[in-house]
């Protein structure tokens, strides 16, 4: 089992930065890939970026690509998503989930555990 607890959401301007954080415990002897996902009432929760185990990896969504970084500290078995330039179409909750096996970083399904979401809000 792991557990994942998402920190940092928050309101924020349109142009605002904001840095989530995801922090991991219990089952951190494996390898694991990570990956932000973000949902609206209204949409299906849509992937947003991911990271390899080692970071060599990171793969994002066309939508905030060039304005979002994600990284890992193993050591702290955190990984963090900094947001930059962030637009009003960004709110939603996001998650922060952990893979296991492999497949493709951007699909949901292949995530085994997930956090319980954060709030962020962007006002124009």
């Amino acid at each position: 089992q792991v557990q994942l607890v998402e920190s940092g959401g928050g309101l924020v301007q349109a142009g605002g930065s904001l840095r989530l954080s995801c922090a991991a415990s219990g089952r951190t002897g494996s390898r694991y890939a990570m990956g932000w996902f973000r949902q609206t009432p209204e949409k299906e929760r849509d992937f947003v970026a991911a990271i390899s185990w080692s970071g060599g990896r990171t793969d994002y969504a066309d939508s905030v690509k060039d304005r979002f970084t994600i990284s890992r500290d193993n050591a702290k078995n955190t990984v963090y998503l900094q947001m930059n330039s962030l637009k009003p179409e960004d709110t939603a909750v996001y998650y922060c989930a952990a893979k296991f096996t492999y497949g493709d970083s951007s699909w949901r399904g292949h995530y085994d555990y997930w956090g319980q979401g954060t709030q962020v809000t962007v006002s124009s």
